[in-house]
């Protein structure tokens, strides 16, 4: 796991000023504020949380993978990596990891993806792009469709083969596992807990994660 950063965070949940458990299937989308801090945490282990990332002010000022991945000449996320936008903005700084490695490669599994990848009748399956449409048209302020971009997969392990090819493989995470990150501008965070039914990497069986929010030091 080439670049892998563990590291533990010292925050206290006891101390966090907002937290929820994201069901299996179910999207989840808030404002982070400059300063403050967002942990995502891996309940039941191996959970795909799909994530996408928009400067709040600008939300057509969203996150890259492509420039993500060309500043960090790295396909895979971990602490100390910086997520950037297509104009060059620093959204957030991942903190703490305490899985080590996070996709952001693979994309959001949609209807289409389902049919093409498992089987015909698969399409009808509830996907992250639903789940992020079904988020963004709630929450208004013109987002819509076309703002579904390619999205970071939180706990995901996705390969690369020496040929240049995607795998999906067995997770990395465990049970308790978690990714944190400092908001380096006001930051609309959009999450789809992955309803993925067909995929092995999480023995079939999709489960809650949670999110919490600590405000900055000082603040």
């Amino acid at each position: 796991m080439s670049g892998t950063r563990l590291v533990a965070s010292r925050l206290d949940p006891r101390d966090a000023v907002y937290s929820s458990v994201i069901a299996a299937g179910e999207p989840w989308i808030y404002e982070i504020l400059k300063g403050q801090y967002l942990r995502i945490v891996d309940l039941d282990g191996n959970q795909a949380v799909d994530t996408l990332f928009y400067n709040a002010s600008d939300p057509s000022d969203r996150y890259s993978a492509q420039d993500t991945i060309r500043s960090q000449r790295n396909i895979y996320l971990t602490t100390g990596t910086r997520l950037l936008s297509a104009a060059g903005t620093v959204l957030l700084t991942i903190v703490a990891d305490t899985c080590g490695r996070h996709d952001t490669l693979g994309g959001a599994c949609a209807n289409e993806s389902n049919m093409v990848r498992y089987a015909l009748e698969k399409r009808h399956m509830h996907a992250c792009r639903n789940s992020f449409l079904k988020a963004v048209l709630a929450w208004g302020h013109g987002l819509d469709k076309r703002d579904i971009t390619s999205n970071i997969n939180f706990f995901m392990n996705v390969p690369v083969t020496p040929e240049g090819r995607l795998t999906f493989e067995d997770g990395i995470s465990e049970p308790g596992k978690y990714v944190e990150m400092r908001a380096e501008t006001d930051v609309l965070t959009l999450i789809s807990n992955c309803p993925q039914l067909n995929n092995p990497c999480n023995a079939y069986h999709p489960t809650p994660v949670e999110v919490l929010i600590w405000n900055g030091q000082g603040d």
